[in-house]
């Protein structure tokens, strides 16, 4: 048996610590999972910041921001025509508070979900693998699961998971896969009944979600 290349010990307790974490926050109550939120924010960061990447490696900067333009209107079509079929299906509804605040804090959250994907589990799933593929596909694993108990939402997101993470291998650049997942979300959210995602919640609030309809 080889022994561990260096470094993979590490990689190994970054993963564990970085989304058990995650899940650990996400599977919390509404009150305490606010206040935790921002300390899984600062852990997370914490451990890829500590490599010292960067802003290239991160994908924060200009390195394939115009190569992965394309990715953004790509989502524009896609999203319209999920709203047409949509709408003639029967399933569009209007967007749970669709105000300006919710739409942009949305779009962040879909930013740092990359940043999570892309510059915390990639890396040290690909030094971990074998291949790139496999890394690619258990980060997708990785992503979808985090989406429980919302099955709808962790099937989508398990796709959109192996796409993001291959794009951003080839463009190393967030800004267009976080605008376009934020896109799709958004677009999930209205075209997919309610019922079936409870306003893309996801651990414990999905489970405690009550609907309009179903509150006292």
């Amino acid at each position: 048996m080889s022994r561990p290349e260096p470094g993979s010990t590490r990689d190994l307790s970054e993963l564990i610590l970085g989304y058990g974490v995650i899940l650990f926050v996400l599977w919390m109550p509404e009150f305490p999972q606010r206040i935790l939120s921002p300390v899984a924010f600062f852990v997370t960061l914490a451990i890829v910041l500590a490599r010292r990447p960067t802003v290239s490696d991160l994908g924060i900067g200009l390195r394939g921001l115009a190569a992965s333009f394309w990715i953004l209107p790509a989502a524009i079509v896609l999203a319209s025509v999920s709203v047409l079929v949509a709408r003639q299906i029967g399933t569009l509804h209007p967007l749970y508070k669709g105000d300006f605040k919710h739409i942009a804090g949305y779009a962040l959250w879909t930013l740092y979900q990359q940043f999570l994907l892309n510059d915390l589990f990639m890396p040290r799933l690909t030094r971990l693998l074998a291949s790139e593929s496999a890394a690619v596909g258990l980060a997708a694993v990785l992503f979808a699961v985090a989406h429980l108990p919302n099955l709808p939402l962790t099937a989508a997101t398990l796709v959109w998971g192996a796409v993001s993470c291959t794009l951003f291998r080839r463009y190393r650049n967030l800004y267009a896969l976080g605008l376009a997942q934020g896109l799709l979300g958004l677009c999930f959210a209205v075209c997919v009944p309610d019922a079936l995602h409870h306003h893309l919640r996801v651990g414990l609030g999905y489970l405690r979600y009550a609907s309009p309809a179903r509150r006292p």
